[in-house]
């Protein structure tokens, strides 16, 4: 298990072989062990196959093939809708409908993304993030009917891989770990911890495609913009408050 971790690779090009059911489920089955608040399990999978939802995901996914590619589509959601429903039958008063309600579904609806990622890749499958989630959340909402108090907050293609990419670079091990307390970073210890990142041929290359000076520019200036950042920002928390969760007085 700790090898498949380390090996890894987001997976952007699939075959068009199904995944089998059994498999699927022993994958959702461990995703579902996963670490949950109080063990509210505060979280929902939906799982799409269908190939007119699968090309509106797309839409969303701001039009990335993999999306058309993959077998499966699950779309992990932050969700009160089921636990406030039940508290209501069981003659509990729920106070859900704030900020931190929303950010511990989310967090619970992360864990068990990453135990199914985890899985999916114990099974020869391959799976891919999409950031693109929360960018487009109104648009996920609507196309997958989700109800009030469900919010989504990351989504996983799901497929046997069509390719086979080298590993991604990863910061060294002693940037990100700090001993007892934070230890702030200097200008010589930033230097030494990206230093291996920014002498890649591929860094060097993409710096010189993008014309731009640094490695730093391509995240400020392409990548994740200021204004980029901003815009999405106001979506997000505004479809945070449409579907519930914004009550914080």
């Amino acid at each position: 298990m700790v090898d498949n971790i380390m090996n890894h690779k987001s997976i952007r090009k699939y075959k068009t072989e199904n995944v089998p059911e059994h498999i699927l489920q022993q994958i959702i089955e461990a995703g579902i062990r996963a670490s949950t608040t109080g063990n509210m399990q505060t979280y929902s999978i939906i799982i799409s196959s269908d190939k007119k939802i699968k090309e509106k995901l797309w839409e969303a996914h701001f039009k990335q093939n993999m999306v058309l590619q993959a077998p499966l589509i699950l779309t992990f959601c932050a969700d009160f809708n089921r636990f406030v429903k039940w508290c209501n039958l069981r003659k509990a008063n729920p106070g859900y409908d704030n900020f931190l309600s929303f950010f511990t579904g989310a967090i619970d609806a992360l864990l068990v993304a990453q135990n199914v990622a985890i899985a999916a890749e114990s099974n020869g499958l391959g799976i891919c993030y999409l950031g693109t989630t929360t960018y487009n959340a109104k648009l996920i909402i609507e196309t997958l009917k989700i109800p009030k108090r469900v919010v989504p907050v990351t989504t996983l293609v799901l497929g046997y891989p069509d390719e086979n990419p080298g590993l991604t670079d990863r910061l060294p091990f002693e940037s990100i770990i700090h001993k007892d307390v934070y230890h702030d970073y200097s200008s010589e210890t930033i230097d030494s911890f990206y230093k291996e990142k920014e002498e890649l041929d591929f860094t060097k290359e993409l710096i010189e495609i993008n014309k731009k000076e640094t490695l730093a520019q391509i995240f400020t200036d392409i990548r994740y913009t200021k204004n980029d950042n901003e815009m999405f920002s106001e979506k997000f928390l505004e479809v945070i408050k449409k579907q519930g969760f914004m009550n914080n007085e």
